[in-house]
């Protein structure tokens, strides 16, 4: 009993802290459980108005013990917000015999006293949420060593003012118009890069080809995740725009991570050529994109009730870090570089200014980073479930800001004030160089 309650209170902990919404979630979602033993499974995590309901179908329900059949009602159903999480743990950790479907603190919807009897086995049920609030439904076995199996379909709904049904959670609901208004910037954004490029034919190098290729992805990102969301929203299922939105998202951030390198080792723009430790970097950065983006879509697909999705998160999470800090080291290398060569090729001015726009560019793509990571993800953790779009709306204008940035320091341009040679400022810049002011 003791190590069921351990691993109660492990489950409720894990879980809640890391059930962050995905990306891309439907909200009817149809799952088999089979053989499982876990006394806590997070089956989804939903913001409802005072409209909300809660709609559970169980079917094909089967328990398996190594002793006596246990009692019925120590299986069920219930919703937990994290406000009660707390209590519940103290009341787990006070009495170790202690069933969590006992709590007083949760809104137990049905037990497997409620099924109907064999063979059927079977419950379809709605329940009214009366206060608005972020929920969590679980499934609980209160019984030890007994397994459980059964077909589960969900559904998580507000009802709107008209009565139609709002599949996205309150937090989420402005998703849909917010995820179409940043499309339609990056495509502006996209056109203006194309007029640029044209305009400035003879200063075009290919990793202007492919800032132009990020931004047409990320832009088709954008409007598949509208679409995703609309879709969501209105019927509870993605309708295969949530297939589009997950290789749109490889492409994008394989090519964000891959134009970020190249501009930091000074391809196109110092030599036409990478080096054989720039070449393993992209070798690295490239795969574990790949990695990451794999446990992406095994996150927002399955949902939290796999007993792998606390593993996913964390792999998702370490790649993440990985290549965060691996597209650094090729920025840093360029200022080194950069250092070096200005001792000896006697262009001060010419590297004083090349030296500017590495460092500019090495503090950007840390505050794109340090923002996208940590801050929004603090915003995400703070701000309440009604709000929890205002992260989403940070993160998409952080990122806005930084490709505008990043295009402009790197934009193609005849006389690019960071190449030009000005022999007035030679004597100002070698002196510059001598103080040393562009070490990291």
């Amino acid at each position: 009993m003791a190590k069921t309650t351990i691993t109660t209170v492990v489950s409720l902990l894990t879980i809640l802290f890391l059930s962050i919404p995905p990306p891309s979630t439907a909200e009817i979602k149809s799952l088999t459980i089979t053989s499982d033993t876990r006394p806590m499974i997070l089956l989804e995590k939903f913001g409802f108005t005072h409209t909300g309901h809660v709609r559970i179908a169980v079917s094909e329900v089967s328990v398996a013990a190594s002793g006596s059949q246990p009692d019925p009602s120590r299986l069920g159903f219930f919703l937990l917000s994290e406000e009660s999480l707390l209590q519940v743990l103290i009341e787990i950790q006070q009495n170790p015999s202690f069933c969590v479907l006992d709590s007083r603190y949760i809104t137990r919807l049905f037990t497997f006293r409620d099924l109907s009897p064999p063979p059927t086995a079977s419950l379809n049920g709605s329940y009214p949420v009366s206060s608005p609030n972020e929920f969590s439904l679980f499934f609980s076995n209160c019984a030890p060593e007994t397994s459980v199996s059964m077909a589960v379909r969900t559904e998580l709904f507000n009802l709107d003012a008209d009565g139609s049904y709002d599949y996205l959670s309150a937090g989420q609901t402005q998703l849909p118009s917010l995820f179409f208004l940043f499309s339609i910037v990056y495509f502006g954004f996209f056109g203006v890069w194309l007029y640029v490029c044209y305009n400035n034919k003879l200063s075009v190098h290919r990793i202007h080809l492919l800032m132009a290729a990020l931004l047409l992805m990320k832009a088709l990102n954008l409007i598949c995740a509208a679409e995703d969301k609309h879709y969501v929203k209105i019927t509870g299922t993605p309708h295969g725009w949530d297939v589009l939105f997950y290789i749109f998202q490889f492409i994008r951030v394989v090519l964000l991570f891959t134009v970020i390198v190249l501009i930091g080792t000074g391809w196109s723009f110092l030599k036409p050529f990478l080096q054989e430790r720039e070449k393993k970097v992209l070798m690295v950065v490239i795969p574990l994109q790949v990695l990451a983006n794999l446990a992406s879509v095994i996150i927002g697909e399955t949902g939290p009730f796999i007993k792998d999705w606390v593993t996913w998160n964390q792999v998702f999470l370490l790649v993440d870090i990985i290549c965060c800090c691996a597209i650094i080291f090729p920025i840093v290398w360029s200022i080194k570089s950069l250092r070096e060569t200005s001792k000896t090729d006697g262009k001060a001015a010419r590297n004083l200014a090349k030296l500017t726009l590495f460092r500019q560019f090495y503090i950007v793509v840390i505050g794109y980073l340090y923002f996208t990571r940590i801050v929004v993800f603090a915003l995400k953790t703070i701000t309440a479930y009604k709000y929890r779009w205002v992260s989403n709306l940070a993160e998409e204008g952080a990122s806005l800001v930084f490709y505008i940035v990043m295009f402009y320091m790197f934009m193609p341009v005849e006389k690019n004030e960071y190449f030009v040679l000005d022999d007035e400022e030679e004597e100002a810049a070698e002196i510059a160089l001598k103080e040393e002011e562009f070490e990291l």
